[in-house]
């Protein structure tokens, strides 16, 4: 079959256009991945220089914050280039009281079970359960009647043996003056002072059984033996008693005083035998579970006559006069034993002691307001101040808030625990104008000059800085106003803070 022209030139343009678009797509392809290359590479820079810029930024001294917020910032500088702002106080001499604290439980001073002497029917119940009673206030009656018959008897065998003693009296006197006269024998008055006797044994005997009776009788009423609280009580009436078996009626516990068993260590213990050896009575005060609230102030009685071995504490033993009931029996309380008072020692408070690697120190700020690590040797802490032994003198000023900030040799503006105004360094007010001379700013406690600001920018002048004091005069500064030295410089509150001088 022959092939036309028409349809053997298709073929070829066909092949040929295939050709060309093969051609063309190569390229576009390539130009592609080289601009996401180009893309990726541009983000890469821009992130390490957003990521440098940062680094470059921490590095740099604050700049300085607007107006509204100068007087904080100018109290919160330090670590960048300025003063530490630092509260401190003069190390003092006070009395430091050596406290032992113990642990112990709350124990009625007596504890007496009360039972019946007597057998007997309980009749009759005397007393509410829980009542304060005195001693020998009447608790329990038992019937009395059976010691009441035994009582009469005795007193009816008194009575006939003492008639029987008279009668053998008058006949000896009879036989004393018979004899006397020589009418009767020796030997019969002797027998009959014989009989005297006897019979006055007889009634003494018979005496003893009257009184017996009579404690018998008395018996059937049970008293209180000591004053304190009736517990519940253990028998109701109708039941019968019996004096030999020891069954308990009620319990009494003596509430006022009151006494505590507590412990110490035994290293603490040489102090406080010598203390009471020598007759002092040493003060103790019971606290509360949670050692927040003191319940009773009583007196140290005794130690016991051994350590114990388990535990290495020795058990102390004091009383109180818990007047206001508020121990009670089986009570868990802390105890503070006041050994000693050590006098004029020299006292920071707890919150200036500082401890590291060279062991306990506190830093000192000295008359040029550089602050020093001063090691220190610790005596007794209290809750609020610790004895320092060493290290040191008066006169002496320590850190007590904005520690954390400080090393050793540092810059600081020192502030008064007690005052509201700095110590040292600090404040002036700063200006808003513009190469020109700022406003005149007084520190917050009277520093002697304020701030001024002489940025880039036309010539207006600065506007008023400084709040709160008497400055007498701005000051120059780059970047804010010179602090100034006064007693106790302020803050500034213009655009560009005071402080410290540039």
């Amino acid at each position: 079959m022959t092939v036309g022209p028409s349809e053997s030139n298709s073929l070829p343009k066909s092949d040929s256009s295939h050709s060309r678009t093969e051609t063309v797509l190569t390229p576009v392809t390539s130009a592609s991945s080289k601009k996401r290359g180009l893309i990726w590479l541009v983000l890469f820079i821009i992130i390490v220089a957003v990521v440098g810029y940062a680094v470059w930024r921490s590095n740099q001294p604050q700049a300085p914050a607007t107006a509204a917020a100068g007087r904080g910032r100018g109290q919160g500088r330090g670590a960048a280039g300025g003063p530490v702002p630092v509260v401190v106080t003069p190390v003092s001499r006070a009395s430091v009281p050596v406290v032992l604290n113990g642990i112990g439980n709350v124990t009625a001073y007596y504890t007496d079970t009360v039972t019946s002497r007597v057998d007997g029917q309980v009749m009759k119940v005397d007393f509410n359960e829980g009542d304060f009673v005195k001693a020998g206030q009447l608790l329990f009656e038992i019937d009395p009647r059976p010691y009441q018959v035994t009582l009469e008897q005795t007193q009816g065998a008194l009575a006939h043996d003492k008639a029987v003693l008279n009668e053998a009296q008058i006949d000896f006197d009879r036989y004393k003056t018979a004899f006397g006269r020589n009418a009767i024998a020796k030997q019969q008055v002797d027998d009959q002072e014989q009989l005297v006797a006897q019979d006055t044994g007889t009634v003494q005997q018979d005496q003893a059984n009257v009184d017996n009776a009579k404690l018998q009788l008395a018996f059937a009423n049970v008293t209180a033996p000591i004053s304190g609280v009736a517990g519940l009580r253990l028998v109701d009436p109708g039941n019968m008693v019996h004096g030999a078996s020891g069954t308990g009626l009620v319990v009494i516990t003596q509430l006022q005083p009151i006494a505590v068993l507590f412990t110490i260590p035994e290293d603490s213990l040489p102090p406080v035998v010598q203390k009471l050896r020598s007759g002092v009575h040493l003060p103790v005060d019971a606290y509360n579970r949670d050692d927040s609230q003191k319940l009773e102030s009583g007196m140290l009685v005794t130690v016991d006559n051994q350590i114990d071995s388990s535990t290495g504490t020795s058990k102390l033993k004091a009383v109180f006069d818990n007047k206001s009931n508020a121990l009670f029996p089986q009570q868990f309380v802390n105890i503070h034993l006041l050994v000693d008072t050590l006098q004029n020692q020299i006292v920071v408070p707890n919150v200036a002691v500082q401890n590291g690697q060279q062991g306990s120190f506190v830093y000192v700020v000295d008359a040029n307001s550089k602050v020093h690590l001063q090691t220190v040797k610790l005596g007794i802490a209290t809750d609020k101040v610790t004895d320092i032994l060493d290290g040191l003198s008066d006169g002496d000023r320590v850190v007590i808030d904005g520690t954390d900030r400080l090393v050793d040799g540092a810059q600081v503006r020192a502030k008064l625990a007690d005052d509201n105004s700095t110590d040292q360094g600090g404040g002036g007010g700063g200006g808003r104008g513009h190469r020109g001379r700022g406003g005149a700013g007084g520190g917050a406690g009277g520093g002697a000059a304020g701030g001024a600001v002489r940025a880039t920018g036309g010539n207006d002048a600065g506007s008023a800085g400084g709040g709160g004091g008497h400055g007498n005069h701005g000051g120059h500064g780059e970047h804010g106003g010179n602090g100034g030295n006064g007693a106790n410089g302020g803050n500034g509150h213009g655009h560009h803070d005071g402080g410290a001088n540039q």
